[in-house]
Formats: C-alpha cells, sequence, structure tokens
C-alpha cells in the first residue's frame, strides 16, 4: 500500500475546477487522499451526507480527473474515516440512516430508490426571506422535534423556490442528531413505482414494511398523486400508520392541498391537518443574497455589482438563478478573464431567463409552459408527470423544443425542468416536433403562433 503524493489532492480539485466547474464546492479542499493500491485511489470524507452523494453523483468526474493527473488507468474509492483503517475497503452504503435488509428478488430493491442527499441542501444555506419565512421555521422545529412539532408538515410553491432545499434541510439535521434515525426520503413519482411494481411482485408486504415503519416519510412533489387512485389508496393507509405511531410526515408539492387536482377529499384533508406552509418568489434583496450564497459554495467570486445586476435582471426563481452564475462563470472560463460587470452582461446577452418581461428578450422555460398549457389547455402537474398520453405528450414536446430553441440551456437542464427526463428524450422531443411541423401544416402554424406568444410580440 502506498501514499499518493501531497500535491495529488491540488492536482485533483485543479483539474475538476477547470474541466467540471459546475459539480465543485468549497468542501472539496476537505477531500483527502489516504493510499493507493491495486489501481484503487481511497479518498477519505469525513461528513456522511458527502460521502454519500460523493459516492451517488461524483465518481466518474473524480476518477477522469485521478486519471488525468496520474496518466494511469486508476478508478477511486469515497470512504469514511473508519473505513481508512481497513485494510481492505468495505462494501459502501447507499441509504441515509438505519438500512434495513430488503430482498433482491424480482429485481426490486426498495432502499436503494432512496434519493440521495445533497450536502448543498443544509438550513445554514438556505437564505430567509419575507417569502420563505414562515417555511423555514416550521421545517426548523420539524427538524428539532420530528414528530411533535408539526405533524404533518407541507410545504408548497412553485418550481425552484427552495421546497426540496427545505426537506433535505429537515432530513440533514435530524440525521445530525440521530444518526440511526430510519428516514425514507423518496419522489411521489419513485414512490408509486415502486406501488407497482411491488403489486405485479407480490412483494406488498415489503413495500408496506419498508415505508410504514419509517421515522420519517419525506415525500417529494406529492400532487403527481392526482388521478392515480390505488396509488392515492395506498398512501392514504401509510400516512395514517405513520401518523397514528407519532412518525413524521413531510410533504411537498408545486400547489396546496385543496388545489391538487383530482386529490381525495380524506388526503386533502389529512394534508390540511398539520402546518401547510406557502414559499412565495423570492424578492430583489433575497435574490441578491442567494447569488452571494450560491457564488461563496461553489467557491466563485463575484463583485457585488454582478448578483445585483443578475437579481435585477431575473425574478423568477432559483433554478433560474443558478443558471445564470453558470453561464457566467463558464463565459468567463472560456475568455479567461475574471468575472466583471461587463463580462457578465456579455454573458447573459439574450438570456433565456429574462425577468420583467421585455419585449424582445428571450424567454424563460416558466414563460413557455405558461404559454403552452395555456395553448393545450393542459395541468402543469400533467406536462411534467410520466404520463404519455398524446394529449399530455406533444404539450410536453413543444415545451421542449421551445426551451432548446430560445434558450441557452443544455439538453440535460431542459430534462430537468420537465419531471427530471433524461437529454435523450430531450433530443427526441426536438426530433418529433421537427418532424411533424415539416409534414403538418396546421401543426408548423400551432407552433409558429406560440412561438410569437412566448417571444412576447402577440397573446394567443
Amino acid at each position: 500500500m502506498s501514499r499518493p503524493d501531497p500535491e495529488l489532492r491540488k492536482d485533483l480539485i485543479a483539474y475538476l475546477r477547470l474541466n467540471h466547474p459546475e459539480m465543485c464546492r468549497a468542501w472539496f479542499d476537505d477531500i483527502e487522499p489516504v493510499d493507493f493500491e491495486g489501481g484503487v485511489l481511497r479518498l477519505c470524507v469525513r461528513e456522511p451526507v458527502q460521502l454519500r452523494y460523493l459516492q451517488r453523483a461524483c465518481m466518474d468526474p473524480f476518477k477522469e480527473a485521478a486519471q488525468a493527473v496520474t496518466g494511469m488507468l486508476i478508478s477511486v474509492r469515497f470512504v469514511s474515516p473508519e473505513e481508512c483503517e481497513q485494510p481492505e475497503p468495505s462494501e459502501l452504503t447507499m441509504g441515509h440512516g438505519r438500512q434495513k435488509a430488503v430482498p433482491r428478488n424480482e429485481g426490486i430493491d426498495l432502499a436503494a430508490e432512496q434519493m440521495v442527499l445533497s450536502p448543498d441542501y443544509v438550513f445554514d444555506n438556505f437564505i430567509v426571506g419575507p417569502g420563505n419565512r414562515l417555511a423555514l421555521m416550521a421545517a426548523s422545529a420539524v427538524a428539532e422535534k420530528p414528530g411533535r412539532a408539526y405533524n404533518p408538515y407541507f410545504i408548497h410553491g412553485g418550481v425552484g423556490l427552495g421546497k426540496t432545499h427545505l426537506l433535505q434541510a429537515i432530513c440533514q439535521l435530524i440525521l445530525a442528531d440521530q444518526p440511526d434515525a430510519n428516514i425514507c426520503y423518496i419522489s411521489c413519482s419513485t414512490f408509486m413505482d415502486l406501488f407497482h411494481e411491488c403489486v405485479k411482485a407480490g412483494r406488498m408486504q415489503d413495500f408496506r414494511h419498508h415505508f410504514r415503519t419509517a421515522d420519517v416519510l419525506v415525500i417529494d412533489d406529492i400532487h403527481f398523486l392526482s388521478k392515480h387512485d390505488r396509488s392515492q389508496e395506498e398512501f392514504f393507509h401509510t400516512f395514517n400508520t405513520l401518523y397514528q405511531s407519532g412518525r413524521q410526515i413531510v410533504l411537498s408539492s408545486d400547489a396546496a392541498p385543496a388545489e391538487i387536482p383530482d386529490l381525495e377529499e380524506r388526503l386533502t384533508s389529512r394534508f390540511n391537518c398539520g402546518l401547510v406552509a406557502r414559499i412565495e418568489r423570492p424578492c430583489y434583496e433575497t435574490r441578491v443574497a442567494i447569488l452571494k450564497a450560491k457564488a461563496l459554495l461553489h467557491d466563485l467570486e463575484l463583485p457585488d455589482d454582478v448578483p445585483a445586476y443578475i437579481a435585477a435582471r431575473l425574478d423568477t426563481n432559483i433554478r433560474e438563478l443558478e443558471g445564470a452564475l453558470s453561464r457566467i462563470r463558464g463565459f468567463a472560463l472560456a475568455e479567461n478573464e475574471p468575472i466583471t460587470l461587463e463580462l457578465a452582461k456579455k454573458a447573459l446577452a439574450d438570456d433565456p431567463s429574462r425577468g420583467g418581461g421585455v419585449e424582445g428578450a428571450a424567454p424563460s422555460i416558466q414563460t413557455i409552459i405558461e404559454s403552452v398549457t395555456r395553448y393545450y389547455d393542459v395541468k402543469l402537474t400533467d406536462l411534467l408527470s410520466k404520463r404519455r398520453h398524446k394529449s399530455i405528450t406533444v404539450p410536453r414536446q413543444i415545451c421542449m423544443w421551445l426551451a432548446r430553441r430560445h434558450t441557452r440551456f443544455s439538453l440535460e437542464e431542459i430534462g430537468g425542468y420537465f419531471g427530471g427526463r433524461d437529454h435523450t428524450t430531450v433530443m427526441h422531443a426536438i426530433r418529433a416536433v421537427n418532424r411533424r411541423r415539416d409534414e403538418d401544416s396546421s401543426f408548423s402554424d400551432a407552433l409558429d403562433r406560440l412561438e410569437t406568444n412566448v417571444l412576447g410580440r402577440v397573446e394567443i
């Protein structure tokens, strides 16, 4: 077993910051190479959430960096301080909190479907403002006294306003206080998919044991239960079991309980029986503070006039603020120049995430979605769901086509706005719209009207 060169860490981080700046964090400096044996470089990570995040989300970039700086075909392994003392690396666990043995027959691994916690999403990194103060205070109380403060706790608000941040912050604070807590953090779509898979496989006993024995159940995007009667029935009984045993339930949604379409009244009533908190769009001062916090997190130096400029230009949501920072950082790297106000203005020229509705400016994805949903009379929740009916698929594909045509977002970023779809789905949507546009004159006319509308020249 050999000890790595002391300069290796510095070289690794330098490579990542140059070639993968979007994934780099200030805390990467705390990662410590501990040994190199059998073609495997072991990297010690002291914080459990950071360790799991790196294991799930950062293996390939670190492997690429390690091979680039050493000139050898090697792999990397992230390990805890305890594993550093072991001569052979132990199997890495991927879940959050206490792990339960789950049968792997039928190809279903319930524990493996946990959503990965991001070290970015902690309370210390959440910027409080007038539009989110109640939601933050309630989330903090829930994390400090799970099952006793507000149960259930229901957060709702538009896309990209910080709901997921609060959900993950709750999970991480509970785990910090109670490392053995059995936290089940999952998306509503995954909950439904697992439910149907377990029904088909005859494994409903495993499914119910997994969810109904959780100390804390956290479900993102609960509005996707809409119109799924069997899933609503199962979740109703899961909710009752946890609630009656004093276990904490945390839910997020794009809409308030009473505004979720086709949600059973008994579920609406239960969601309303705890605390319901709405998150509003951040005000100008909050947007400036958010941009400064994001820059600090990514170890990005910004003059004060840059976040002020971005915050004045964009007034939609936090994701678009992050997108603007990414474009500015990428532009600065490409030009090999420091970030200045002048450079920021160049980077955001024809910015896809415009604010203020200036005629001729490029539209935001939110503007595209609103125009398309209004034109086709479809619900936002359906557009972002996994439904594949033609009445939903066509508007969704048009949204992706318009976003690719009139914004600077990557295929992956566009897919992320539409229910976490991957870049291949977006590519397929673009090809499908282009093909139909060439073959169907009425469809082409409708597309032209929509395009004109989202560019802000006429009303439909």
